[in-house]
Formats: structure tokens, sequence, C-alpha cells
């Protein structure tokens, strides 16, 4: 669980945004574009289904919690038929605080809905190493721990008082480690990345050994044998599961690690360049650029002095 908690370390998730949602009644839809943000709703009352290209219907019941990256589209539906509204153009057109959606009284539904926010410097490990969808239904054994901390965060957005900077954002942390705690237990064929990586008995000792040693200079060999598998058969694994391959895992890992450094301005790029395994500080410096895609001096925090 250690990782999880690096992870969480280099998200830096900042803040949630609470008070939107929606109250929808009789047919209707909602559609979200692709914007790479991780979102999360909670359904209060009535049930609908989430709809995204390429991928099974989810049908979301009452009290039922998702978090959803946007790295595709989806929509909130009543019916998959129905024309679902744009909700940016909802929301821009509209002069209610919360959007009502659909026409009459039957079948109510009360939807309300966040953003999650994190460090933009390491915001692609959304994107490469967690799911795209965690579904934790109303029965889950997390989900009272999740709503009680949510509950917590939107009284401390309301009524702050004294260190509530600090609250919120500890609070924040709390809720996306109760999430991922949560769908760590579950089992999924359709998500890939690190916490499924987690869940796997052959992947799961390889990702711990390189996460507790990130400087060793690991061969698919060394991780197919901690894994107790034969290196082919590793490999294939952890690529299934995970989504990348060992080493491209480790040198992400080291990126987003490097990416951390950086910005703090504290260590000098040489000393970044050794802690995270690399022989030379130009040999850290063309990696990150070829990864990267900018030099690691154009990272670094342009308030903070730091060894060059």
């Amino acid at each position: 669980m250690d990782i999880m908690l690096d992870l969480i370390r280099l998200l830096r998730p900042r803040a949630t945004l609470f008070g939107a949602g929606f109250d929808a009644f009789g047919e209707w839809g909602l559609s979200f574009r692709k914007r790479d943000d991780l979102l999360f709703c909670r359904i209060e009352r009535g049930e609908c289904q989430l709809v995204r290209p390429g991928y099974a219907t989810r049908h979301i019941k009452k009290g039922d919690f998702v978090l959803i990256r946007t790295s595709t589209p989806f929509t909130l539906t009543s019916n998959g038929s129905v024309e679902p509204v744009d909700s940016e153009t909802a929301v821009s057109v509209s002069k209610r605080n919360k959007l009502r959606l659909g026409s009459g009284e039957g079948r109510p539904v009360t939807l309300h809905a966040g953003k999650f926010v994190v460090e933009t410097a390491n915001e692609a490990l959304l994107t490469g190493l967690l799911p795209q969808l965690i579904h934790i239904a109303a029965d889950g054994p997390s989900l009272g721990r999740i709503r009680s901390l949510l509950a917590m965060n939107e009284m401390e957005a309301r009524e702050p008082g004294p260190a509530s900077e600090f609250i919120i954002l500890r609070l924040v942390e709390l809720i996306l480690v109760e999430i991922m705690r949560s769908h760590h237990l579950q089992e999924s064929r359709e998500n890939k990345g690190l916490l499924a990586g987690l869940s796997d008995k052959i992947t799961e000792r390889a990702l711990a050994a390189m996460h507790r040693d990130v400087a060793r200079n690991w061969t698919v060999a060394d991780l197919a044998e901690l894994s107790g598998v034969s290196r082919s058969k590793f490999a294939t694994r952890f690529r299934k599961v995970v989504g990348t391959g060992p080493i491209e895992y480790l040198l992400q890992w080291r990126m987003a690690l490097a990416k951390n450094e950086l910005q703090a301005g504290i260590k000098s790029v040489s000393e970044i360049a050794f802690a995270i395994g690399f022989q030379s500080s130009s040999a850290f410096s063309s990696a990150f650029t070829r990864e990267v895609g900018c030099p690691p001096s154009q990272l670094r925090h342009p308030n903070r002095v730091g060894p060059t």
C-alpha cells in the first residue's frame, strides 16, 4: 500500500470542486467532452446509465459512487437512445445553480458531482497508471468512509476555520486513498494500470520492488525471478495488467519522481539523476528530454534557487 502513498505524494491533489450536479426527470441525457479531468459523482436518488464509446454500459444506482477520467467522452442518461445535451453548453446557458434535465416529474434522479485537481507536472500518471473508471457500489465496504470524508470536506469549505487549507488538503488525499483502496479489492477486466497491477499476484511483487529500490538497474529477468515466473510470462502478464512493459513503467516512474524533485528546487540535477538510477546527469538529461519533451532545467521551480 506504500505505492499508493507514493502516487498521492506525486499527484498532490489540491482541491475538490463541489456544488455541481443535476436533478433529472423522465427521459434525459447529459454528455461530457474529452477533457482529461478527474471527475466524480454520486447518486442521491434514482438511477441512470453511464455510456462510454467502446465499453459496456454501466448501470449506476442510488448510493453508488463513480470516479471517472474524461480521457474519453461519456454520457449519463436515463436511456441510451436519448439525444444528450452537452454539459458545458447546458451549464453556460443555465440560470440555475443546479441543472434540471428532462421533463415531467417521473423517475427523478439527483446526482452530485465534483472534480479533483492534481499536480500538473505529473497528471500524466492518471492517464498511464490509473483506470479510466472506478465504480463503487452503494454496498461497498469503503463507501461509507468516502461519503464521510466528502461531507467533512464540504463542511470545511463552507465554514472555514483555523488551518482549514491544511485540513482540506489532507481530506482530499484521504478521499483519493480510500477510492484507490476500494478499487484495489475489486476485479475488473477492463481496467489496466498501477491499481490493477497491485491486485495481481505476479505483477504486485515486481511493482513493490521497483518502488522500493527505484535506483537499481532492474532487468526483466530480475523482476520475473522475484515474481516466480518465466521471463516471457512475466513480461506478457505485466503489459496485459499494467498496460506497459516493466522497464517502460520504471522509466515513467523515475521521470515522475524527477519532475517532483525538479519542481521542489532543492536537489541538483546530478543528485536527482543518481537518486533515480542514472549514472550521470547528462544521461539523465537526455532521457528526461526524450520522455518529457523539455530539458530538466525548464521544470525547475522559478522561485527556488537550489544548486544547479
